[in-house]
């Protein structure tokens, strides 16, 4: 294993060769069909040993790594079956070790020198202050000079064992063999066994790796019983084995990054231990211990409070026994009077080394308190109420319970030496006044609560009463507790989720909270009084791994340590560990995505242009942060497309599909812990307009615009001119419609008027007919008269005047242009169908065309009525009329 800038490279099975960028592996396989066995790194080169094969890798414009060997620049072939187990990178050189030889690249000038050096396990050892040191079976050890073997001791018993490992002490060096009695240091010029304390089983050790860490401690790896670490004059550290939390006992390989995270090889996966991380687990994978409420240090004993009992750890071992008697709920471990008290389900008990005696049978003791100025009683909270435990005849035992008050009481404290002040979780809380003797309650004041997930402590002399809504502080003088504004700005100053109940650390004048991200504690300010707070983040799993929200707890172990009770065993917390650290993020990968085939990396180290249908891309990236409790988050935004940054989350990869083109530029940040990085990794880039929007497309659809709208335009015009010509025409003919309509209405009008003009000659005609008609009548009865009258001259003499009065041509020629005027193409027809009719035939016609009757005729033509019946019938025999034909019909119908 090897890492790099911001990566870690990694040879699994000997076959594939893993690249680990935080996010993802990915992994190369073995070039030439070759198989690789051993990695190192130089910068961001890699340099491999394979299978009758070595080289290097390089990066391409993508990222991706490619092979480069290096046997065509050595003067001779690699041995038969020749295989490089090491690669080490010293200065300007890269030593690439098999079991028969080391070959020496020279990075500078291009060249490789041969060392012989036939061994029984490749390993290259380089001292500071010893030079590179190597191992040649059955001859001893030797170190490089010059590119030449030097021989540093041929001592038996170093010689004719394997030496895994050499690392140098105040007495020199010592070696380490592959079995558990080979520990051996080299003094001046003597070499002896040397001196180590390991554990019982370490006789029968199988070494297999070694590494001494930047710390000057040593690992070793074991092929069955994990890794052992010592300082380097030989006392045990830890022991760590597949029980403490080990992928696998075997360890192949080990190796220190830069953040001093110890990173195991097994014959299957990797294993990572945080040594610098301030947190230490104790996992109770077994189930033993349960659920821990509570601990405590007394008399050098780690004892553990859980839901299965009381549990006790002799000096610094993690093996936990069972206090007898003990078995059940432990709500606390109080250390008062220089005695250790435990508040359990069943009572309170007096716990002396593993023995536990119950002292109070009173059920469910909560928390055990000091009485102020009463020396020899103790106040306890219980289930039902509150009770004293008294001191009489050397032992401690239960004096009495307190009357008049029956309320749970996990949360109680002197608000005064007279006043107790009890909170309950539903019920608020209550302030009460006890007599003098402190036996019973004399006055209860409830007050209600102020929100929940409640919690009452004293702090810095300061009663003070947390709820999800605020801390707030007790005021004497009003005997009430009010919001105290400084301490919950301080606790919620960066806008924490719901926190976690007041847990005081009274042997550090501390106060703990514990919030969604971090662990919080305020502590007495050296300059003003506001309280200084401090922040350790935490992860999401942690804070849930607690156990019962409102039970969190943390005590002081001594010496900065903290125990944090879990719901599967604890953790431990060093203060001094805690540092603040700068961290990178890395843009690891960009990809083109596609629904119906594989994603595509692309360079990411340079602005690139994509198609638009490559506008899907995705982005992963990294911070090169290892340790288990530190959790990273991060924060992404896309310029151009969203302005502001998005959620926190703990996907270390965000896809974006279909982008509309234009530019773009993607930023990322993250969170360690409670920390930003030190950088915000970015990527621009630009999705290039679509074929159908690119510059020559848009001139194209302006020209095709142009010329449509050209011809739209003609096309229109024409229409419009056609649609012009066709109204004309239409009007046209509407108007001639009208015209004629208007002619019809003009002759209809003139036939009317000519009508009407008709009808007036008619009654004209007929009103000058009826007068003459009156007129002959009564000439006529004027000349009847006179006919019998006796002087026939002079009668005579008038009848001739009235003859000549009623046949007056001027009467006629009056009646024929009155006729004329009613019907004036009549007598025209008449005449020109009847030619041979004479001037009285026509007359005797007009006065028929009249429809006047033989009667009326008589006197207009001054002749009898016989004489008219004669006259029309010779009138039809001229006009040849057949018998059944009227006259009167046929003038009528001309």
């Amino acid at each position: 294993m090897a890492q790099t800038n911001d990566k870690f490279i990694y040879v699994a099975n000997n076959h594939t060769l893993l690249e680990f960028d935080g996010v993802r592996w990915k992994s190369y396989p073995s070039p030439n069909g070759s198989i690789f066995r051993a990695v190192s790194v130089a910068g961001d080169v890699i340099y491999t040993g394979c299978y009758m094969d070595f080289g290097f890798w390089t990066k391409d414009g993508l990222g991706r790594l490619s092979y480069t060997s290096l046997l065509g620049i050595i003067d001779q072939p690699v041995l038969e079956d020749e295989e490089f187990w090491n690669v080490q990178v010293v200065d300007d050189s890269v030593l690439f070790q098999s079991l028969s030889r080391i070959y020496v690249y020279n990075i500078l000038d291009k060249s490789i020198g041969i060392i012989e050096a036939e061994t029984a396990k490749a390993k290259i050892f380089n001292l500071r202050d010893h030079g590179i040191l190597f191992q040649i079976k059955d001859k001893g050890i030797y170190k490089i000079t010059k590119n030449r073997p030097e021989l540093v001791t041929d001592d038996p018993s170093i010689k004719s064992r394997t030496v895994v490992g050499i690392f140098e002490n105040n007495d020199g060096l010592v070696y380490l063999t592959t079995d558990g009695q080979g520990f051996f240091s080299k003094g001046g010029s003597e070499i002896r066994p040397w001196q180590f304390n390991l554990d019982s089983g370490s006789a029968d050790l199988s070494i297999y790796s070694f590494l001494q860490l930047k710390d000057q401690s040593v690992i070793l790896g074991t092929i069955s019983h994990g890794m052992y670490q010592m300082t380097k004059e030989g006392q045990l550290l830890q022991h760590i084995n597949q029980q403490n939390g080990l992928n696998n006992n075997t360890i192949l390989n080990i190796f220190e990054d830069k953040d001093s995270n110890l990173w195991l090889a097994h014959d299957i996966g990797l294993s990572i231990l945080n040594l610098s991380s301030p947190f230490q687990e104790y996992n109770d994978t077994a189930g033993n211990l349960g659920v821990v409420y509570t601990s405590t240090v007394y008399n050098g004993d780690l004892y553990l409070g859980t839901n299965q009992g009381l549990f006790r750890s002799r000096s610094s071992t993690n093996n936990f026994d069972l206090v007898p008697g003990t078995e059940g709920q432990v709500w606390c471990l109080v250390k008062l009077k220089n005695k250790l008290f435990c508040g359990h389900n069943n009572g309170t008990y007096l716990v002396e080394g593993n023995r536990a005696e119950l002292i109070s049978n009173v059920p469910g003791t909560w928390n055990i308190k000091e009485i102020e100025g009463v020396p020899d009683r103790l106040l306890q909270g219980n289930y039902n109420g509150l009770s004293v435990l008294k001191y009489q005849q050397g032992q401690w035992g239960l004096g009495y319970k307190i009357e008049g008050f029956n309320v749970s009481s996990r949360f109680f404290e002197f608000s005064d030496p007279d006043h107790v002040v009890v909170n309950h979780e539903y019920k608020g809380l209550f302030h009460l006044e006890l007599n003098s003797g402190k036996t019973k309650v004399v006055s209860n004041t409830p007050e209600l609560g102020k929100g929940y997930a409640t919690s009452l402590v004293r702090f810095n002399d300061q009663l003070l009463y947390a709820t999800n809504n605020g801390v707030f502080s007790f005021a004497n003088q009003d005997q009430e507790f009010v919001l105290d504004s400084t301490l919950t700005k301080v606790f919620e100053a960066e806008g924490e989720g719901p926190m976690s109940i007041l847990i005081p650390d009274d042997s550090n004048n501390r106060l703990w909270r514990f919030a969604d991200h971090d662990m919080l504690y305020i502590e007495p300010s050296n300059i003003g009084n506001t309280p200084r707070l401090s922040k350790i983040a935490i992860p999401s799993f942690f804070r849930s791994n607690l156990g019962v929200s409102g039970f969190e707890n943390i005590n002081a172990l001594g010496n900065g340590n903290y125990l944090i009770g879990t719901s599967g065993g604890y953790v431990t917390l060093d203060l001094e560990k805690v540092v603040a650290h700068d961290y990178p993020i890395y843009l690891t990968g960009v990809t083109k995505e596609y629904h119906n085939k594989p994603s595509q990396s692309v360079p990411h180290d340079s602005i690139m242009e994509f198609r638009f249908e490559d506008n899907s891309l995705g982005f992963a990236y990294s911070v090169p942060e290892y340790d288990k409790y530190t959790e990273v988050r991060y924060q992404y935004q896309l310029v151009g497309l969203y302005d502001s940054w998005s959620n926190w989350s703990s996907q270390p990869e965000i896809s974006f599909e279909n982008l509309p083109f234009g530019d773009y530029i993607f930023k990322v940040r993250a969170k360690v812990g409670g920390s930003l990085t030190e950088n915000t990794a970015s990527y621009a880039f630009i999705i290039r307009r679509p074929w159908y929007l690119s510059i020559p497309a848009l001139v194209m659809y302006g020209l095709v615009f142009l010329v449509m709208s050209f011809s739209i335009h003609r096309v229109y015009k024409r229409y419009y001119r056609k649609q012009r010509e066709r109204i004309v025409k239409e009007n046209k003919r509407k108007l001639k419609r009208k015209k004629i309509q208007n002619q019809k209405r003009i002759v209809q009008i003139n036939n009317e008027r000519l009508l009407q003009e008709i009808e007036a000659k008619n009654r004209e005609l007929a009103v000058s007919t009826m007068s003459l008609i009156k007129k002959n009548e009564f000439l006529n009865a004027i000349k009847d008269q006179l006919k019998k009258a006796n002087n026939e001259s002079a009668i005579k003499s008038v009848i001739r005047t009235i003859d000549r009065n009623i046949s007056n041509e001027d009467d006629w020629k009056f009646f024929e242009e009155a006729f004329n005027n009613a019907d004036k193409h009549f007598l025209k027809k008449i005449k020109e169908q009847h030619p041979e009719l004479t001037a009285n035939d026509l007359r005797l016609c007009a006065y028929l065309r009249l429809n006047l009757s033989s009667k009326e005729i008589a006197p207009l033509l001054n002749i009898s009525l016989r004489s008219v019946e004669v006259k029309r019938y010779r009138l039809r025999k001229k006009m040849k009329l057949p018998h059944e034909e009227g006259l009167i019909e046929y003038i009528l119908s001309i």
